[in-house]
């Protein structure tokens, strides 16, 4: 069992950053990839980002590709999320889910966090 804990999210400015982390405990999250996902009132949940257990491969949507950045210290058992030139679109609570892969499907994972809300302001 892993449980996940996500932090750093807050209110900031269109075009401002951010980094929100994932934090592991219970298990090393270095055998897990790791998803980024997002919320947004009234929307589904989206895919947002993914980093493979050794951190060698990364997988973005097309809405935040050149902007995001996922990366993972496995030392730390944290993945990371920094956000930059941020949109009002990109308003949402941000989840982070670990599981045997790290695709952009959402039921391909197995545990996720709570989430942090994450909102641009204009």
């Amino acid at each position: 069992q892993v449980q996940l804990v996500e932090s750093g999210g807050g209110l900031v400015q269109a075009g401002g950053s951010l980094r929100v982390s994932c934090a592991a405990s219970g298990r090393t999250l270095s055998s897990y990839g790791v998803g980024w996902f997002r919320q947004a009132p009234g929307k589904e949940r989206e895919f947002v980002a993914a980093i493979s257990w050794s951190g060698g491969r990364t997988y973005y949507a097309d809405s935040v590709k050149g902007r995001f950045t996922i990366s993972r210290d496995n030392d730390k058992n944290t993945v990371y999320l920094q956000m930059n030139s941020l949109k009002l679109e990109d308003t949402a609570v941000y989840y982070c889910a670990a599981g045997p892969r790290s695709g952009t499907y959402y039921r391909e994972y197995d545990f996720w966090g709570q989430g942090t809300q994450v909102t641009v302001s204009s």
